[in-house]
């Protein structure tokens, strides 16, 4: 269950306190009952949920393509599940309002990135085991400025760092060595929308996280972590300082357990240990692979373009941008075989073994073909097949969403040349909590469509060029490409 948390029902809460305090008052003086009944822990299990508060962003909680995902939603789940409940998160605005929210609203655990000091309410505020570690980052855009190597290369610079965050702390106690450092703090924003102003050259610099730096920057390759700030620290969950150790206790015993058993490592290698390690290919490699893998799989793609109706070409392309051709591919995220398919997509298509090639495109392009079914048809190609591209990458749901900002920002919902310029707004606050389906790393659908075009068009003119040499034709003949360039 998700629901965004509000601020109104402060009022509610202080105007019930005389009740709740009458009730305690009968609690207190009642002989008849074991307080032990009324641990933390035991009012969580007898409720049958676990509140979990946490943020909307690529390294907490978000809606992807098969539905809930995020470190912190698989690890919230997995210890609600623990303790025979189920987890129920509630997204709170910004980081600011994190900590307010866990001590006077709804939250029985924060799940959000924290450490240790960065509250001002430190001594309400109890801390779970540490379960992973981050370093603080400036991050800068290559060509846009020299590269700032220490503190005092980043006056005269802009810097931005999110209010309320480790971060700002971190910049304080480097006031008195460095009195004329200056940075703004923002609230309604996001890690990543940051990231994305320092490669808009909005920003010079920010400070932010190193995990959150490392999933962005795969996206932006012009941007470079200029060197580290403080410490490394230790990510934990937060949670009411009490004298009831219950929900403690057990906190402390499920981190201890999936340590041992290797959950722990298992989700951090999923999550991000394969982003320093990815780029996209270029045009070179493409021409390359083209001689010496595709032969093997075009009598593959052609059978499913005969079955599904789709061009051959456009099914190799998506082919290539999801793993290189290659049809023994694994990802640390789940995804498998040469079109990549998720154990879900595989068993709705009726792929029995993902890194079987034959199988896997088959299903894949059975797939894309239902999609695009889905696509409105009043949307015209080759635009509609763009947005069954991009939903086939970031889901059908996120790509209504954008139509519905597209369309309120005065462009055409049904043109994918409007859509590309608002898909990333799914990753800003602004726009994201407005929409039914919420938070999406809505840049990378953009940038999964375009290579893919790129791949498609190029796969046509080299098999034009190929048909050329072979028998003569003249350049007047070539094949026109299914979408020009826009």
């Amino acid at each position: 269950m998700v629901e965004l948390s509000p601020f109104a029902h402060r009022i509610q809460l202080i105007s019930g306190l005389v009740a709740a305090l009458a009730v305690l008052a009968i609690l207190i003086v009642s002989p008849g009952i074991d307080s032990k009944t009324h641990s933390t822990l035991d009012k969580i299990k007898q409720r049958g949920y676990l509140n979990v508060l946490t943020l909307n962003s690529a390294t907490t909680y978000y809606q992807d393509i098969d539905g809930p995902n995020g470190f912190e939603y698989h690890l919230a789940t997995w210890f609600a599940e623990s303790i025979g409940v189920k987890a129920r998160f509630v997204t709170v605005p910004s980081f600011s309002d994190i900590y307010p929210e866990l001590l006077f609203g709804s939250g029985d655990i924060a799940a959000a990135g924290l450490s240790r000091g960065e509250s001002s309410f430190s001594r309400s505020v109890a801390y779970g085991p540490r379960y992973y570690q981050v370093s603080n980052q400036v991050l800068y855009r290559k060509f846009k400025a020299d590269r700032p190597r220490k503190v005092s290369n980043l006056r005269g610079g802009s810097l931005k760092v999110i209010s309320g965050t480790a971060h700002v702390k971190l910049l304080h106690g480097l006031l008195e060595q460095y009195p004329d450092l200056n940075w703004v703090e923002v609230d309604d924003i996001a890690a990543e929308e940051l990231i994305e102003q320092v490669d808009a050259g909005d920003v010079d610099y920010i400070l932010a996280d190193s995990h959150e730096i490392a999933l962005q920057r795969r996206y932006f390759p012009e941007l470079r972590v200029a060197f580290e700030l403080g410490e490394p620290r230790q990510l934990r969950w937060a949670f009411n300082y009490s004298d009831d150790d219950s929900l403690a206790t057990a906190i402390d015993n499920f981190f201890a357990e999936i340590e041992k058993d290797g959950r722990l490592e298992q989700l951090v290698h999923r999550h991000y240990s394969h982003v320093e390690k990815f780029n996209y290919s270029d045009i070179r490699t493409f021409t390359r692979r083209i001689k010496t893998h595709l032969p093997r799989y075009e009598t593959l793609f052609r059978q499913a373009a005969d079955e599904v109706g789709i061009d051959w070409r456009l099914l190799a392309s998506i082919g290539y941008q999801e793993s290189l051709w290659n049809e023994r591919a694994k990802s640390p995220t789940g995804v498998r075989g040469l079109m990549m398919l998720t154990l879900n997509t595989a068993k709705q298509m009726k792929v029995k073994n993902r890194l079987d090639a034959a199988q896997s495109i088959r299903g894949g392009s059975k797939y894309i073909a239902r999609v695009h079914k889905r696509v409105p048809t009043h949307i015209p190609e080759p635009d509609r097949t763009w947005f069954a591209l991009a939903a086939y990458n970031v889901g059908f749901g996120h790509v209504e969403d954008a139509r519905i900002i597209t369309e309120s920002r005065g462009g055409d919902p049904n043109r994918w040349i409007d859509l590309k310029e608002n898909l990333p707004l799914l990753a800003r606050k602004k726009w994201y909590k407005k929409t039914k389906y919420g938070y999406a790393r809505g840049w990378e659908p953009v940038k999964y469509v375009e290579n893919i075009r790129q791949y498609y068009e190029y796969l046509i003119g080299f098999e034009t060029r190929a048909l050329r040499e072979a028998s003569d034709i003249k350049p007047k003949q070539e094949v026109a490409p299914l979408a020009p360039s826009l």
